[in-house]
């Protein structure tokens, strides 16, 4: 039966929700998706915008705009990240928030998506103008978090400091210490051990499992990491840890590239002591664009969204894009890529290892018990090894990507419960 649905609007360059939304289409296509299910999972369950005053530490009021898209609760209480930047804006926080609803879906926890952000330069701000934006945030989304509710986490431009000001503020709006509102929170507030490693951690096992199945040894592969933050740096350490030659990395100051592998607790050393990689003497420097079209067996993209267009699509000679960032590839890029038979274990499976263990650590704190960092990472490493196989069925069965593959498995998943529980 042909489906009615109407299909997405032609793809903007860079626009990450129109990638997310072509992407989803053509999944649903698949799966024989009806026209009422299609029309209820493809839009946010609520998106909510606030202005909020902040008095600055000059003691002039400034008024930030602020955003908070609960795609999904279908699964369960929606779980996303909060993201401080001046790119912030609704179409990017929609399609953040969808991919966190597929990637819960994919590894089998009950959450569904979310995403949040407020638009600000946090590099420009102090300590004190920060928490207040944060707490004066928090205010103003009262009636959207909750530990049974909305979930959010650290993202660009926010850390363990910055749940831990929404998680002190949220109870005191309770009455009551509530550590489960937020995940990504320091240790001693209840934070998990494992979780600062986990997206970086999944990258490497997802990286692993794909090598397996292309026959690739690692001891004899190499590698290039672009973005050296949490998740490019820790991904980039843990690969190199497996075997593979990690020949180049970068971040905002530009790349580097040594052909016989870069010293990564060099470059991770040194960015501790300078805040960037700016002035690293291990590489030689190199554009951004240079590092993705390498000539290396492994390239993994952990910086920001459509950084592989079709611009440069057809330049990459990695023989696997394992996703580190959320929305690395645009969905223009996707069929050159799957033209050059190009491997691409997508962003919402390959960097579902920090929302996998956000997921432990919330359950931790509702159990108020606390687990090893080895029974974390034997954990989470056994989800991100049967989300793959799941994924790599879905594209064999189906003949199609693993990206396509991907939105299947989440689609399904969340389309079959929705149905179970008569939401429609």
């Amino acid at each position: 039966m042909k489906m009615k649905y109407t299909e997405p609007a032609p793809i903007s360059e860079l626009n990450p929700l129109d990638s997310m939304m072509e992407r989803f289409h053509e999944a649903a296509r698949i799966l024989g998706l009806d026209e009422s299910t299609y029309e209820a999972l493809k839009s946010p369950e609520k998106s909510v915008i606030v202005n909020v005053p902040v008095t600055m530490d000059d003691g002039h009021i400034k008024v930030f705009e602020g955003f908070r898209v609960v795609h999904s609760s279908k699964l369960g209480p929606s779980k996303g990240g909060i993201r401080y930047a001046n790119s912030v804006n609704l179409d990017e926080v929609k399609a953040l928030a969808a991919w966190m609803t597929w990637k819960c879906a994919i590894v089998g926890i009950p959450y569904g998506g979310a995403k949040g952000g407020i638009t600000c330069d946090p590099r420009e701000l102090s300590p004190g103008e920060l928490e207040r934006l944060t707490r004066a945030f928090t205010l103003a989304m009262r009636d959207v978090f909750g530990p049974e509710r909305d979930i959010p986490a650290p993202d660009m431009g926010t850390n363990p400091q910055t749940m831990a000001w929404i998680m002190d503020e949220y109870s005191q709006l309770s009455g009551y210490a509530s550590p489960a509102v937020v995940t990504g929170k320091p240790l001693v507030l209840g934070g998990s051990l494992g979780r600062v490693e986990a997206t970086g951690r999944g990258v490497m096992v997802s990286t692993r499992s794909a090598m397996a199945k292309l026959k690739m040894n690692p001891s004899t592969s190499t590698c290039a990491v672009q973005g050296f933050g949490n998740v490019g740096s820790i991904s980039a350490k843990l690969l190199e840890m497996q075997g593979l030659k990690v020949c180049a990395i970068s971040d905002v100051s530009g790349a580097y590239y040594k052909k016989g592998g870069i010293d990564i607790d060099a470059a991770v050393e040194f960015v501790e002591k300078n805040k960037s990689l700016e002035g690293f003497k291990g590489g030689k420097i190199i554009s951004n664009d240079e590092l993705l079209t390498l000539d290396v067996d492994v390239l993994v993209p952990a910086a920001l969204e459509d950084q592989i267009t079709e611009q440069n699509a057809d330049r990459i000679k990695a023989k696997l894009i394992v996703e580190g960032a959320n929305g690395p590839t645009a969905a223009n890029a996707d069929r050159i890529l799957n033209d050059k038979g190009i491997m691409v274990v997508p962003d919402i499976l390959a960097n579902a290892g920090g929302v996998s263990v956000s997921y432990f650590e919330w359950v931790q704190n509702r159990l108020g018990y606390f687990w090893t960092e080895e029974r974390v990472n034997r954990r989470a490493d056994r989800i991100m090894k049967q989300a793959f196989e799941n994924v790599y069925k879905a594209s064999k069965k189906y003949k199609v990507s693993m990206r396509t593959a991907a939105y299947i498995v989440a689609i399904d998943k969340v389309a079959s419960t929705s149905k179970l529980r008569g939401i429609f």
